[in-house]
């Protein structure tokens, strides 16, 4: 839907008053409390004024001086200490080079990797299989199969592949099939990475798993495939260079969830 010249004017505002107020932030993290004498106001003036915001979970102090964090769901923004401005933007801690917002987003959407069904997974394991990863993924999905190519390379890891098939029809054909073959995690590799179509499914099969799959990405709201989860909770939305998930599975691997 197009955005009206309001709304658009109103983006403008935001990001444009962001991009100074973002770029200049110094010092170390605060800890962050619970509550404060703005929180009321706050909430109070973004309900009003912007009814279409959802609402305001969590309201905290952000580490500089009269600027708070607002948490809507996993989204956050900063505002003034009396709600008058909203700004959508990252908010860095220049002496750390840190991306505070990032981190914060990252918290709120781990995920504890000890708690996910993996009997409800396709598996495969490369070398000792001693590091973990779980991937969500659809079989029509373009970048999963990039994903899935260049994990195969990937050493000593064993990845738990949740069927999550949210393309259309012909997905959840394809997922059926694949979990119902005799040897899914073959038939699995040879659709993703050589293109041969799963045989039919034939007979009776308890698909139950690919239900369960599906509520278990609505409950984490995985919107998109593929979706990444690493043995610390940390989640990674589409696809990595090998390179990459080489240093996050050996980052994750240090710290495990």
């Amino acid at each position: 839907m197009a955005l009206s010249l309001t709304q658009k004017l109103q983006r403008t505002v935001v990001r444009t008053a962001a991009g100074p107020l973002i770029a200049a932030l110094v010092g170390a993290i605060a800890a962050i409390a619970p509550a404060h004498a703005g929180e009321a106001e706050i909430r109070k003036a973004l309900a009003e004024r912007l009814a279409d915001l959802g609402k305001v979970d969590e309201v905290t102090k952000s580490p500089i001086s009269g600027l708070y964090e607002v948490r809507v769901g996993t989204e956050i923004y900063y505002t003034d200490d009396n709600g008058n401005y909203l700004i959508e933007g990252q908010l860095l801690d220049t002496k750390t080079r840190t991306n505070l917002t990032e981190a914060r987003v990252a918290k709120l959407t781990a995920i504890d990797f000890a708690s996910l069904p993996l009997k409800d997974a396709i598996v495969s394991k490369q070398g000792d299989g001693s590091r973990k990863l779980v991937v969500f993924a659809d079989p029509n999905c373009g970048y999963c199969k990039r994903f899935e190519r260049e994990a195969r390379a990937a050493k000593n890891v064993t990845i738990y592949t949740f069927l999550y098939p949210i393309l259309g029809n012909d997905s959840v054909d394809k997922s059926r099939n694949i979990w119902c073959a005799k040897d899914r995690g073959k038939v699995w590799a040879d659709w993703m990475v050589d293109g041969t179509l799963p045989p039919k499914m034939m007979g009776d099969c308890d698909i139950s798993a690919l239900q369960r799959n599906a509520a278990l990405g609505r409950k984490h709201k995985v919107n998109g495939t593929p979706a990444l989860v690493f043995e610390d909770g940390k989640r990674v939305p589409g696809a990595m260079s090998l390179g990459d998930l080489e240093k996050q599975l050996l980052a994750s691997a240090k710290n495990p969830g």
